[in-house]
């Protein structure tokens, strides 16, 4: 704001949401500015240069599990809870190495590989036991030996 207060300073700014619900004294904006910055944010900001360090000297590949072992292993930055870790990498941008994703075991057969539809997708049956649909590779139903199919 201090860059551009020629054409967007804080009075004209202040004196528009005046005007709204929101009700919001000049003094706020300086007393603001004039704060110290809050314990918190020192040590944060501490703990994320201490964390770029780390990511950076382990070829940028470890993730928060990993960065959190060790800064606390170091103990430079006192103790680091997990979630801070996660919360400040999330902030900085760092990213980890991820595994790779299992691919799955089993994957659908081409068109033309599948089998004929015996039942013409018509799923309406007018008594019970006239129609069961099922994959018998995974189906281990028996009744008495006898399947029912239309």
């Amino acid at each position: 704001m201090d860059d551009n207060r020629a054409q967007v300073g804080v009075e004209p700014i202040i004196r528009v949401l005046a005007t709204t619900s929101a009700k919001i004294a000049l003094s706020t904006y300086y007393a603001h500015k004039s704060r110290p910055e809050s314990a918190r944010s020192l040590r944060d900001r501490k703990i994320t240069r201490a964390l770029r360090r780390i990511f950076d000297d382990n070829y940028s590949c470890y993730g928060a599990r990993k960065l959190w072992a060790e800064i606390n292993r170091e103990g430079a930055c006192g103790h680091v809870a997990r979630c801070t870790v996660e919360r400040l990498m999330a902030a900085d941008g760092l990213v980890g190495i991820r595994r790779r994703q299992k691919r799955p075991s089993t994957r659908s057969a081409d068109a033309e590989q599948c089998p004929v539809d015996l039942v013409d997708r018509d799923f309406c049956v007018t008594a019970p036991d006239m129609l069961w649909v099922a994959d018998i590779t995974y189906s281990q139903v028996l009744l008495s030996g006898v399947f029912a199919f239309r």
